[in-house]
């Protein structure tokens, strides 16, 4: 197949699997410190020169759309607010033929600001994470006293048109899993779409212990009240598998929506599609890969768009089989979610 004179072999490996979802990292920086994330201190941040420019990254994104046949694209930090040149990156992606729909995965912070300038330049759609409903509790999690800018942020998603506006929830053991009930019926009054994921190995500090762990059946279980019906789309490669909320209607008039993400317990590695770009031009195949492939050395050692693509696919090809976390010889990723992005 070709793409604007561009042949197109797509990101295949081994199992017969085919990235066409990209998810790019813009920073490996966050102004929240949440605790199942990173310390307190936060963490040794990539040095800038190591970093991939604006115009670098939008040529990986160039690459993979034309010549690798991505359909997707993802936009994650770090936080990806925090970027300078976001709106223009974003607005580069929008221009490409085919042109790939566009998602921004945020914490909220200068949503509020941003989401009107990112629905122009061309996002289409947008996440925003959000553990609790109490700003007490919200300050205690991520040590910053910023739950009505998040809020904010929200509400600004939904009136620039970033639609559907899907909340992302990580619940923990005797610290937040109460408020199950209370968030999905904050998500329907509001129209947005809220999926819960389960708590993955991911922290810099490495304590994820499966044991405390807010399993999918436990997330289901204290939504009991709702009456969650099975939904009878097909989830496709989507991680989230979802529930239909008998009664409620969200934003677009369509039957309302609940999604859990069981990466742990539940997990749909045969139907993965996604393929990652760190904030300084490493490609991981997975998630919780340990090992990555560098693109930002070719770059900068002028390498064609041929040889870039072909680098991308091989280190696409040998992606395993499954995350492995139940496997006793697994081995947590030495960069934590803030590094990898989502």
């Amino acid at each position: 197949m070709e793409i604007g004179g561009s042949t197109v072999i797509p990101l295949a490996d081994r199992f017969g699997r085919v990235a066409t979802d990209l998810r790019v990292s813009l920073t490996d920086r966050c102004n929240l410190r949440c605790t199942y994330c990173m310390p307190e201190e936060g963490l040794a941040w990539l040095p800038r020169p190591e970093l991939l420019t604006d115009d670098e990254v939008i040529r990986l994104i160039r690459v993979a759309v034309e010549r690798l046949g991505v359909r997707e694209v993802r936009f994650t930090g770090g936080e990806p607010l925090l970027r300078r040149g976001l709106t223009s990156i974003v607005q580069a992606a929008a221009a490409l033929s085919p042109r790939p729909t566009l998602m921004l995965t945020t914490n909220g912070i200068g949503l509020e600001r941003l989401a009107a300038p990112l629905r122009d330049a061309g996002l289409d759609r947008v996440n925003v994470s959000l553990d609790t409903l109490d700003p007490e509790r919200f300050q205690a999690l991520t040590r910053r006293d910023r739950h009505a800018d998040v809020l904010r942020g929200l509400a600004a998603a939904a009136t620039a048109g970033l639609t559907p506006v899907k909340i992302n929830t990580v619940l923990m053991r005797d610290i937040n899993d109460d408020e199950a009930p209370a968030l999905l019926r904050f998500a329907l009054d509001h129209g947005y779409q809220l999926r819960f994921i389960e708590q993955m190995p991911l922290d810099a500090q490495h304590r994820w212990d499966r044991h405390t762990m807010v399993t999918a059946d436990e997330i289901l279980a204290s939504l009991a009240p709702y009456g969650l019906q099975p939904d009878v789309v097909s989830r496709g490669t989507s991680p989230a598998e979802t529930w239909l909320v008998p009664g409620h209607l969200d934003a677009a008039g369509e039957p309302a929506r609940v999604g859990v993400i069981g990466s742990v317990t539940r997990p749909f590695c045969g139907d993965c599609d996604r393929t990652r770009l760190t904030a300084d031009g490493q490609v991981r195949n997975c998630l919780f890969a340990t090992e990555e492939s560098d693109l930002r050395k070719l770059l900068r050692d002028d390498a064609h768009d041929d040889e870039l693509a072909e680098a991308w696919r091989v280190a696409m090809s040998g992606k395993r089989a499954g995350h492995g976390i139940d496997d006793p010889t697994f081995l947590q990723p030495a960069r934590p979610m803030s590094a990898i992005g989502g």
